[in-house]
């Protein structure tokens, strides 16, 4: 099965298997600015936040998610596999370098003169 992931910091959207976690779904976008840590969920540079849809879960450091974050959405990308058509935002890491990545892609907005 496919399903549908949408990037909330970036408005991106990407087609990710069930059998593929969110963070190997999200390298498919082909674009620089996706930090790829340990890929085992040790390293933590892979957070985000489920804000809806479901996923399947693997084990995850709990430095990085504790069981409390665990229970408000938020799961390392690299152990995270959708389940249904899902929104996330990234966070910590990953939300900068992303929306970093972003901004730099976008043309400079001319200030008017005062």
């Amino acid at each position: 099965m496919r399903f549908s992931v949408a990037i909330g910091n970036t408005s991106e959207h990407y087609v990710c298997r069930a059998d593929q976690t969110l963070l190997g779904g999200m390298e498919q976008l082909g674009r620089k600015g996706i930090p790829v840590g340990c890929r085992g969920g040790g390293c933590g540079v892979c957070k985000v936040r489920i804000e809806s849809g479901a996923v399947r879960r693997e084990r995850m450091s709990r430095c990085h998610v504790s069981a409390e974050e665990e229970a408000q959405g938020y799961v390392l990308a690299c152990r995270a596999y959708p389940q249904s058509d899902l929104a996330l935002r990234a966070v910590e890491k990953l939300a900068r370098c992303i929306e970093r990545r972003l901004a730099a892609s976008q043309p400079a907005v001319p200030r008017s003169p005062t």
